[in-house]
């Protein structure tokens, strides 16, 4: 049996709002409604932020520490931090060595007595403004080369101007994507109300699914603490 032989099925943002005004029974007629698709769309985007993690959008930074200094920018892109190591003597092949940091909140670090302390910083809080801070603890000193590796979540982009750019999320996501965007313009018309229920069921169905999948699969391993014995 013949096949298409090819996998790279994508929607433009124009083909996705055709599609959620389609399961909202309207149809994509002017410049209004495309101008409020593509606001919604945009919310959708920030309200999925909001849900936590999406390890499509996970990429990796690096800052190289300075003596003295214990407070660094993350990417301007950075929605969060998800975890942090410090390198040491970074392009040595024979003293590299990577070290993960334990994150504390930013009261643990505001109680913490020691803060000009010059050490090899054990920790570290993320402080959150309108871009992304890293702080650590102890504050850096001069003995090593230090160098911060961290995660971060990057922030979606915008769905822009142009209508014929697809999204900044995989395909996969799309029937989900599609579902959400027409909730939110069910909501708004009236036309569309007696739809609105079955909408919002199918989008919940489909974000348990994506999200559960985009999880990280790895095994965990508990180790007791015998110490306290």
């Amino acid at each position: 049996m013949a096949t298409s032989g090819t996998n790279t099925f994508n929607l433009d943002i124009t083909e996705i709002m055709q599609e959620a005004f389609d399961l909202c029974g309207l149809d994509l007629r002017s410049g209004g409604d495309y101008n409020t698709a593509k606001r919604a769309l945009d919310l959708i985007f920030l309200e999925w932020q909001n849900k936590g993690l999406n390890l499509w959008k996970v990429e990796q930074g690096s800052i190289t520490l300075t003596a003295g200094a214990n407070l660094y920018d993350a990417d301007a892109a950075a929605l969060e931090i998800v975890d942090v190591v410090l390198r040491t003597d970074a392009g040595d092949q024979d003293n590299q060595f990577d070290q993960r940091l334990t994150r504390i909140s930013r009261t643990e670090y505001n109680h913490q007595a020691k803060k000009l302390l010059q050490s090899k910083p054990t920790q570290y809080y993320v402080d959150k403004g309108l871009t992304l801070k890293i702080g650590v603890w102890a504050t850096p000193d001069s003995a090593q080369t230090y160098t911060l590796i961290y995660d971060y979540i990057k922030k979606i982009e915008d769905a822009g101007t142009n209508a014929s750019l697809t999204t900044d999320v995989p395909a996969r996501y799309l029937p989900c994507l599609t579902y959400a965007l027409a909730f939110n313009i069910a909501c708004k018309n009236e036309q569309s109300q007696a739809r609105v229920p079955m909408i919002k069921a199918r989008y919940d169905e489909l974000w348990k699914e994506v999200s559960e999948a985009d999880r990280e699969r790895a095994s965990v391993k508990f180790v007791p603490n015998m110490n306290s014995y």
